[in-house]
């Protein structure tokens, strides 16, 4: 691989863009193609985080993926994000915990996790979530769940899943309406997050959303 793909590569990495590189087999002459631009064969590769050959215009190729990290952003530093983060940065995430209060995101609470303390349309704003982010809301409170979730919807997060009882999720869902999403953009929220496996406490609950996250990851579930 020449220099300039690896150095093009690290920029790339920094700014979380999803790229392949690929090696014609005869030739050997390389080229990058970033997800938004390749074709669909190039961009199911890299949908896929699967590195391989490919017959491209007529050509053996090999298809090197580099993806951004996947991540998980956690609104709301409570007690099942205790448990969720480190969970989730062991399963190969990384992790950033978002919650304006400072009280509860603090890094006695949370040793070694991202913390963020913006309000989570802003740290939402900034963070930019992509295809390989979950975003994760705990809080109860639609003061800190909703502006999340509103970012989450308009973002291509693979995952979106807010925390409440049925009852809670159906009044989450309508005013959500009330802000312009239709059935579809609503079908994406997973609510009550996690799967129903009769989680009763916190590391019970995190380990069902980490699953459900997963496998929506994985399976390429629908929502």
């Amino acid at each position: 691989m020449k220099l300039t793909a690896i150095e093009r590569l690290q920029e790339l990495a920094a700014q979380r863009q999803a790229v392949a590189l690929i090696t014609d087999l005869m030739s050997g002459a390389q080229h990058l193609v970033l997800r938004a631009e390749a074709e669909p064969d190039i961009r199911a590769a890299i949908e896929a985080d699967r590195s391989g050959e490919l017959t491209i215009a007529g050509k053996r190729c090999f298809v090197l993926v580099r993806n951004p990290a996947p991540r998980v952003l956690i609104v709301g530093a409570v007690h099942i994000t205790q448990a969720l983060a480190p969970m989730a940065a062991l399963a190969g995430y990384d992790v950033t915990v978002i919650d304006p209060r400072g009280a509860f995101a603090t890094a006695d609470r949370f040793p070694g996790v991202a913390l963020s303390n913006d309000w989570p349309d802003d740290a939402l704003a900034a963070l930019q979530p992509d295809f390989r982010t979950a975003v994760v809301t705990l809080t109860h409170d639609p003061k800190l769940d909703d502006p999340a979730l509103i970012a989450a919807l308009r973002s291509d997060a693979f995952y979106i899943g807010a925390l409440g009882s049925k009852k809670t999720h159906a009044s989450r869902l309508e005013r959500l309406r009330a802000e312009g999403f239709g059935a579809q953009d609503l079908a994406r929220i997973h609510g009550p997050a996690g799967l129903a496996i009769g989680a009763k406490s916190p590391a019970e609950i995190a380990i069902s959303v980490l699953a459900e996250l997963t496998a929506r990851r994985r399976l390429n579930a629908q929502p």
